[in-house]
């Protein structure tokens, strides 16, 4: 069974940073792809980041591109997403996102929507 445990979610004031952590367990990085989508109240799910297996592709929507960066520790089955500058907009439910087909993320764009593998989600607030 694949299971997504986000983490380093909380509260922040704007221009702060926080890093968010998602181990996954049942589910091997090999041939896959990792991303965060982000829903805020009364918004629509966007696809914020992935990283592809094999080269490491990543994409970053506009809206974090140059302020969040995603990484990951093959070893320890975790994927990264530090996030410096935060602004009031960037808060959000956070989600962890895993894809069996690496080609969903490509430095062109994050196919987020689909996958059944999602994890519960972390809280991020961002305070003016």
């Amino acid at each position: 069974e694949t299971q997504l445990v986000e983490s380093g979610g909380g509260l922040v004031q704007a221009g702060g940073s926080l890093r968010l952590s998602c181990t996954a367990s049942g589910f091997t990085f090999d041939n896959s792809a990792i991303g965060w989508a982000r829903q805020a109240p009364g918004k629509v799910r966007e696809g914020v980041s992935c990283i592809s297996s094999g080269d490491g592709s990543t994409y970053y929507t506009d809206s974090v591109r140059g302020r969040f960066t995603i990484s990951r520790d093959t070893a320890k089955n975790t994927v990264y997403l530090q996030m410096n500058s935060l602004k009031p907009e960037d808060a959000a439910v956070y989600y962890c996102v895993a894809h069996t087909n690496p080609e969903d993320c490509s430095r062109f764009g994050y196919k987020y929507v689909g996958s059944r593998y999602w994890g519960e989600g972390t809280p991020v607030t961002v305070s003016s």
